[in-house]
C-alpha cells in the first residue's frame, strides 16, 4: 500500500517496521496463541493475518500485553517520543497515533492518519485519550 494511503493503524505498523519490528506478525502470533484475550467484535472465530493488526482495539490489547500501559494524563510532559496514544473520536471511533520528537511549545506533536495520509500535528489533547502505551 502506498505511504500516503491507509488508516491510523498503518502509521504505527509502518513506524515499527522501519525499526525492524513486524507488528503484523507479532499481533497475529499473539492472537493465534491467545485469541480469547482479544476483542471479538468482528464476527470472526479465528485470527485474520490480513486485517487484525489494522484494528485499534487489537493493537491496544497487544501493547497492554507486551509493552507498558502508561497512565492517561493531561500533562504534556508525561508523553515521550515514540509513545502510542489511543483516542476516542467524536462519534465513538477509535484512533491511534505516535508521539513525535517534535513539539509545539511544550506539547509534543502527534504522528497519525485521520484521512489525509500520515501527518505530524498538534492534536495530542484534541480528542479524548483512552490509552497510552510504550513498546520498544
Amino acid at each position: 500500500m502506498p505511504l500516503d494511503r491507509g488508516v491510523c493503524t498503518d502509521v504505527v505498523i509502518r513506524a515499527y517496521r522501519s525499526i525492524g519490528i513486524d507488528l503484523q506478525k507479532l499481533v497475529n502470533d499473539d492472537m493465534r496463541a491467545n485469541f480469547n484475550a482479544y476483542p471479538h467484535r468482528w464476527w470472526f472465530d479465528h485470527p485474520d493475518t490480513n486485517i487484525d493488526h489494522r484494528r485499534v482495539k487489537n493493537l491496544e490489547v497487544f501493547f497492554s500485553r507486551h509493552g507498558q500501559t502508561l497512565p492517561v494524563s493531561t500533562q504534556s510532559r508525561n508523553y515521550t517520543a515514540g509513545d502510542i496514544v489511543v483516542w476516542k473520536l467524536p462519534g465513538g471511533l477509535d484512533h491511534i497515533g505516535l508521539v513525535s520528537d517534535q513539539k509545539r511549545g511544550e506539547r509534543p506533536l502527534m504522528i497519525h492518519n485521520i484521512g489525509a495520509g500520515a501527518q505530524r500535528e498538534d492534536v495530542l489533547f484534541e480528542y479524548t485519550i483512552t490509552g497510552h502505551y510504550r513498546y520498544f
